[in-house]
């Protein structure tokens, strides 16, 4: 039976417990909030929920070894974490308006990777996804901080991808180029239709089609943006 290792398992990584569960994976949970972990195994009762926090290195270490303990090394790991930083015009921004994304997301992104890396590699199989937005594509007005993050994330996924091709693993980014329609977003989206923002589902369906891929036809660099949100290239 393969196994799905996610992080942030509040609104998309519940999603994604939710479909692999369905189709019979075994499914650890990383989350930093107990309440967060008590929701997903409310509802998926036979996953595996990990209070973590990933910009700690060890913690980040226990959560592969706990998954391994009753399942086995994952096969497919997925991290969507984020952090609710609201961003500044870089002339209106606080000197330590980058810290909240040099000192957690970042390194939390970091730590995920590198380690799925190794477990992964060691065992010359599976899948690793790392979700961001847009702004790893582009910069945009208000957002240079988070950009400079996505671009991070961009950028250690690019060699990634290239360390661990030659291993058997799959490493793939997936850039959802657009707000992703949950009950944490439900509160500012208003009244925009349905097509200007992104469903979980759809964002689901895209790890699951980099989960499924062919070793002769991998996509290391996946993006995915509503009808009806702007898009710039």
């Amino acid at each position: 039976m393969s196994t799905l290792l996610v992080f942030g398992a509040r609104n998309l990584g519940r999603a994604i417990a939710r479909s692999f569960a369905g189709d019979g994976w075994n499914v650890a949970a990383v989350a930093r909030s107990r309440e967060t972990l008590d929701a997903l195994t409310g509802e998926l009762p036979d996953a595996l929920g990990i209070e973590a926090d990933a910009s700690r290195a060890d913690d980040v270490e226990r959560a592969f070894a706990e998954t391994a303990r009753p399942f086995g090394p994952p096969d497919l790991v997925v991290n969507a974490i984020s952090i609710g930083v609201s961003g500044a015009p870089l002339a209106e921004a606080a000197p330590d308006a980058m810290a909240p994304y040099l000192e957690t997301l970042v390194p939390a992104i970091f730590n995920v990777v590198r380690i799925a890396a190794r477990v992964l590699g060691e065992r010359g199989r599976g899948t690793l996804v790392q979700v961001t937005g847009g702004s790893a594509r582009r910069g945009l007005p208000g957002r240079g901080q988070w950009a400079a993050a996505a671009f991070a994330s961009r950028a250690l996924l690019q060699s990634a991808a290239l360390e661990l091709r030659e291993r058997g693993v799959h490493a793939a980014l997936l850039i959802v180029d657009a707000t992703i329609e949950s009950p944490k977003t439900q509160a500012f989206l208003g009244d925009r239709p349905p097509e200007a923002t992104a469903a979980e589902d759809d964002v689901v369906a895209a790890v699951r089609y980099l989960e499924a891929q062919s070793p002769r036809g991998w996509t290391h660099e996946l993006q995915i943006t509503p009808r009806l949100d702007r898009f710039l290239p």
